[in-house]
């Protein structure tokens, strides 16, 4: 086994110049057993939209893993590492539900509908741990309750390991933790300067969905509307030297979006029936 380098597999693709690929999936034991075995680089667990349940959370965690990959890999990173988005937007000012899933050991979380620079600010506190006032990086204050246990097991590492690595990147060089912002409203467009501003934002997603039905053309991301907002919230990221996530990356579009500079995509895994479409052309 190498000596411990990079954990985080969406981190350590940004750090060397390319765009991860990664997928929505359930916290669920048979989607994280096939995840776990694809050559994507993470997957985000849907928890706003599906049941909010640890236990679950849990069990795909483990199920993820694919400890062989890990062995002929020689490395601690896992070959496909998980994020969490949480159910709670940005207006709640949640904290503990970022907590609950760190401490089972997740890399990244994403946080629905953030708006203001107060939320933004808000969502990077309750990744990071509480440290003297003092110490370097010291804002956003840390929310984080000290429950270190489960993480630092589920990372391979010890305890003082862990709290050397679990904070947020790249506010922190060597952190190993994700802060994923939703962008998804006209109020979050009308303060993102700020937004992007606060410390410790790893990225921003393009909420396209919520987004275009606000703007009145729902689910049209293409209208020239939608098209617009979106272009305006990619310039503004790239401006302020913030990564950008695009939720739907397809076959049709993936060109496009890789040239217009998303960072990291989002792909749409699809069951093949073509084995049974053969047989039954032949019938």
């Amino acid at each position: 086994m190498e000596k411990i380098g990079r954990l985080n597999g969406i981190i350590a693709a940004l750090e060397e110049g390319r765009k991860p690929t990664m997928a929505f999936v359930r916290a669920e034991r048979e989607e994280a057993t096939q995840f776990g075995m694809s050559k994507l680089e993470g997957v985000l667990f849907e928890m706003e939209h599906t049941p909010y349940s640890a236990s679950e959370l849990r069990d795909a965690l483990q199920y993820l893993m694919n400890r062989r990959r890990m062995i002929e890999d020689g490395s601690l990173r896992p070959p496909v590492t998980p994020f969490v988005r949480i159910p709670a937007n940005g207006a709640e000012m949640n904290t503990w539900m970022a907590k609950q899933v760190l401490d089972q050991g997740v890399y990244g979380v994403v946080f629905p509908h953030i708006a203001t620079a107060e939320q933004a600010r808000n969502a990077v506190a309750a990744c990071r741990y509480a440290r003297p006032a003092d110490a370097p990086n010291y804002e956003p204050k840390g929310l984080r309750g000290d429950a270190p246990n489960a993480a630092s097991r589920y990372w391979g590492l010890t305890v003082p390991e862990y709290y050397a690595r679990a904070d947020v990147w790249p506010l922190v060089p060597e952190g190993e933790i994700m802060v994923v912002l939703m962008i998804e409203s006209v109020e979050a467009m009308e303060n993102l300067s700020e937004i992007l501003a606060v410390p410790g934002v790893g990225a921003i997603m393009i909420g396209e969905g919520d987004l275009s039905q606000q703007l009145g053309f729902p689910r049209q991301y293409e209208h020239p509307v939608v098209a617009e907002a979106k272009a305006t919230i990619l310039a503004a990221a790239k401006a302020a030297g913030v990564r950008v996530a695009h939720p739907h990356v397809t076959a049709a579009n993936a060109a496009e979006v890789i040239e217009q500079g998303f960072d990291i995509l989002f792909t749409t895994p699809s069951r093949s029936y073509a084995t049974m479409e053969k047989a039954k052309s032949l019938m």
